[in-house]
């Protein structure tokens, strides 16, 4: 799940509660685009509109922040990363919470590459 790491800012990205695509469960951490008006999970190659900061609320709405430049994200590492320097770009994982090791069409920029399984730290650019 991608988790705040720090912001290069002093500033906090205010909330923001949109509706998610009917039939599709949103979890915290979450990284989400927009399709049809709706939140849906993002694709791996896709820059990330937002992060889930919760599950859907009673309104039907979910919790997001917006995905900007200046929050550098924690994540797990769905693969070993530790050939990669920092500077490379890597694609999302297929369920939206973990990165890969894969740099083709990369969209999360790596400032501390990890192993599978630990968590690495970047940006979305």
């Amino acid at each position: 799940m991608f988790r705040i790491h720090h912001r290069l800012i002093g500033s906090v990205e205010p909330f923001e509660y949109l509706e998610k695509t009917a039939g599709e469960t949103v979890q915290a951490g979450e990284a989400l685009s927009v399709a049809n008006g709706k939140l849906t999970k993002c694709a791996a190659t896709a820059k990330p509109e937002y992060i889930a900061m919760g599950g859907e609320n009673r309104s039907g709405l979910v919790p997001v922040i917006r995905v900007l430049a200046t929050t550098i994200f924690e994540v797990p590492a769905q693969a070993d990363q530790s050939a990669l320097g920092a500077g490379s770009k890597v694609s999302l994982h297929t369920d939206g919470m973990q990165v890969t090791a894969a740099t083709a069409n990369g969209v999360f920029t790596l400032m501390r590459p990890a192993k599978a399984g630990e968590n690495c730290v970047g940006y979305f650019a």
